[in-house]
């Protein structure tokens, strides 16, 4: 069986320090000092539709590199990278190190843009060539990670052209992609290499002192027709686009942030992260054609609709815009299963697992069009659907989706439930599809303690705690829709399965729930992280929820930083696994959202300092999908995983969730209620203003005094109201 979605081996240097842009289904990805080295580019370049279109962009002067000074990124949608040169021998004289700034600026518009500008601190004129060089492997983004295809398409020679350069593809989808670099002003020259794709294009710049010099550029992929020159960008037209694409990000990002929560707070580091959230999911979220927009989950290489993700992080993301969960749920509902297709693992009222539109889904090398290898997707939409009726009361939703979800609820019936014993489970069909299919979806991210592969059909802990909410929130929609005898019955279901699950799954000799059922109905009884996800659901009792709690952040399995994936006593334990000893952020929030429910607010303010700590480790200070679950030293920060996506969703998500699980806020249509605030010490006031709830919003102030939590409402509208449980 291949498992084509996690495959290991990709370590790359450039993995820990990248800068990201994002904007539509284009994304871009370069080192720290803003390039794509053809060597060495792992992951790295252009990509559109989940194909790679640049995959080098080298900028240098003939006499060397250049030498990096610093880089950032403005609201996830606007780099900018500072470079200065070398001292420059020229005979008779040398031009120092350090007295050319190179200040490069990028957006992307459907295309990326680039601006350098040239600032010459000599006393006299300086002479240089600049050249970039350049190329474009159209790889299918499952290629660069790894996967290994038995024919590939038709590469064409780059062709040299007055503005730039032309790369381009043929796909063994019958399908052309093209790339097309142009420049502002046009270079002097353009050096095509054949043999190794590349082309590189050479600027003799005259640099007056201290005047600005600039130089523009363009890359823009095509699909299908070959571009005409009036379609790729002449010399005008390259400058106008990038102060044209400047202006129209720069105003949807500004609408976005007013559209959203916004969170202001006297620790700086916590205001900065949430505005990197708010951001980042404006960048994620992504409007695909006849199909809608949702939260893509993460960059580079799940930048594409995932159900599970989308789901989770739009829950994670009510508190800051509802609108992500009802756009997210309307686009999974468009494309839910319809028949029974083992080549993609579809089943009736299934929800995706995730779409692709590259060459190899096209050509049918993967069964991602989309594929439904998913478990828990299809109950976490029901519970989404639930929960954003709740905070918005827009029944209108529940109304226009209720087809989805009596379809939803009858695959966990009959499709999930495969043998009928109450649980669901999952098990492969697809030749190319994933053996594992809860969240925990690498090879080997459900195993026993001693390391060995149970085998199937497998019941995941977690999955029937989602199960039971998903029917007793299906069971309160069904009331809404006037369907009182099918919602009885729903709650009949859920009783009988808590009962189930409980003999079934509580392990007495360890005092804890075991991850999974296999295949023969017995208990795989390693200690992972995933019974945290039972809290939130209330299939656990008090008393057994505590046990579950306080076991969660015993030594073996806090890191210090946050609760691992598994306990440091199992036998499959590596901290630096994808799953089995790391530290996944959402993973945290989850179980810290489970913990208020039982008030374990000691156990909360422990997750979640860790993961605020952690955070300030990373660039940005923002958290990663997946770090490394070495213990915490006094000295030193998280360790960080190789190939962690960054930005990701739900990772995106985790810090908003958490600042709503510290505070205690859920709105219920327009009132909005607010239980027993939670502050740790390195927060003394946090504001939560334009929060959306029904027909209105609200702002609200929470301060720390005395060690203890106050809320105060400062402003509503929309018949707004609030309440206050101290």
């Amino acid at each position: 069986m291949l498992d084509i979605t996690h495959i290991p081996g990709l370590a790359t240097r450039t993995s820990f320090s990248q800068e990201v842009l994002k904007e539509g289904e284009l994304f871009f990805i370069c080192g720290p000092e803003g390039e794509v080295c053809h060597e060495y580019n792992a992951g790295l370049g252009l990509y559109c539709r989940d194909t790679r279109y640049l995959s080098c962009l080298e900028m240098g002067l003939t006499e060397g590199n250049l030498l990096f000074l610093s880089s950032s990124i403005k609201d996830s949608h606007f780099a900018q990278f500072e470079l200065t040169n070398p001292a420059l021998d020229r005979g008779n004289h040398v031009i120092p190190a350090s007295t050319i700034h190179i200040r490069t600026l990028r957006v992307l518009d459907n295309a990326l843009f680039q601006r350098l500008r040239l600032i010459n601190f000599n006393p006299m004129p300086v002479m240089i060539t600049l050249q970039f060089t350049l190329g474009a492997d159209f790889r299918d983004i499952f290629e660069v990670r790894g996967f290994i295809r038995k024919q590939k398409g038709e590469i064409f020679t780059p062709v040299s052209t007055r503005e730039g350069v032309l790369f381009g593809y043929r796909g063994r989808d019958d399908l052309c992609r093209y790339t097309s670099v142009s420049f502002s002003p046009y270079p002097d020259s353009v050096e095509v290499n054949e043999e190794k794709n590349l082309a590189t294009a050479r600027f003799s710049l005259t640099l007056p002192p201290g005047r600005k010099v600039y130089l523009y550029m363009q890359v823009k992929p095509f699909i299908g027709n070959k571009p005409d020159p009036a379609s790729t960008g002449g010399s005008g037209t390259v400058a106008a686009g990038f102060s044209r694409a400047v202006r129209k990000t720069s105003s949807l990002y500004e609408k976005w942030k007013e559209q959203c929560t916004q969170f202001k707070s006297d620790n700086v580091f916590l205001s900065n992260m949430l505005r990197r959230n708010v951001t980042d999911l404006c960048a994620l979220c992504t409007r695909y054609p006849d199909l809608g927009t949702i939260v893509q989950a993460g960059i580079p290489w799940y930048a594409a609709p995932f159900g599970r993700d989308a789901l989770i992080t739009s829950w994670q993301a009510l508190i800051v815009n509802p609108d992500i969960a009802r756009d997210s749920l309307y686009f999974l509902a468009r494309l839910q299963g319809k028949e029974d297709n083992p080549w993609r693992d579809e089943e009736p009222g299934k929800i995706l697992h995730e779409l692709r539109r590259g060459e190899l889904a096209a050509c049918g090398e993967i069964p991602h069009t989309p594929y439904y290898g998913s478990v828990d997707a299809t109950p976490w939409f029901i519970i989404l659907l639930s929960e954003t009726y709740r905070w918005t009361g827009n029944k209108q939703l529940v109304l226009d989706l209720a087809p989805n979800l009596f379809a939803a609820v009858e695959w966990c019936r009959k499709y999930g439930d495969r043998d009928g014993d109450g649980f669901i489970e999952y098990a492969v069909r697809s030749p190319a599809g994933l053996t594992n299919q809860g969240w925990k979806d690498s090879w080997d991210g459900v195993i026993d303690p001693r390391g060995s592969l149970p085998t199937g059909p497998i019941a995941l802990v977690e999955v029937q705690a989602y199960y039971y909410l998903a029917l007793k929130r299906a069971a309160e929609m069904g009331r809404v829709l006037g369907k009182n005898d099918w919602a009885c019955e729903l709650e009949q279901e859920a009783l009988v399965l808590q009962r189930k699950f409980l003999e079934a799954f509580w392990m007495e000799d360890e005092e804890y729930l075991a991850f999974a059922l296999d295949g023969d109905k017995k208990q795989v009884k390693t200690i992972v992280s995933n019974p945290g996800h039972c809290l939130f659901t209330g299939i656990l009792p008090e008393e057994l929820a505590v046990t579950v709690a306080r076991r969660l952040l015993a030594s073996d399995m806090y890191s210090g930083w946050g609760i691992r994936t598994m306990s440091k006593s199992m036998g499959p334990y590596n901290p630096m696994s994808y799953h089995n000893g790391s530290v996944w952020p959402h993973d945290n929030a989850i179980i810290a959202y489970g913990l208020r429910c039982y008030r374990q607010f000691d156990l909360l303010e422990k997750v979640v300092s860790g993961l605020f700590e952690a955070a300030m480790s990373f660039p940005y200070h923002r958290l990663p999908e997946v770090f490394c679950g070495f213990t915490r030293r006094r000295d030193g920060g998280p360790v960080h995983y190789p190939t962690a996506c960054d930005p990701q969703a739900w990772a995106v998500g985790t810090m908003p969730l958490l600042i709503r699980t510290m505070l205690g806020i859920s709105c219920w249509g327009n009132e909005v209620r607010v239980s027993a605030p939670q502050l740790p010490p390195w927060v003394q006031e946090i504001q939560i203003c334009n929060l959306a709830t029904g027909c209105g919003t609200v702002d609200l102030e929470f301060t720390r005094k005395q060690g203890k939590a106050y809320c105060g409402v400062l402003r509503a509208t929309g018949n707004t109201r609030v309440i206050i449980e101290n």
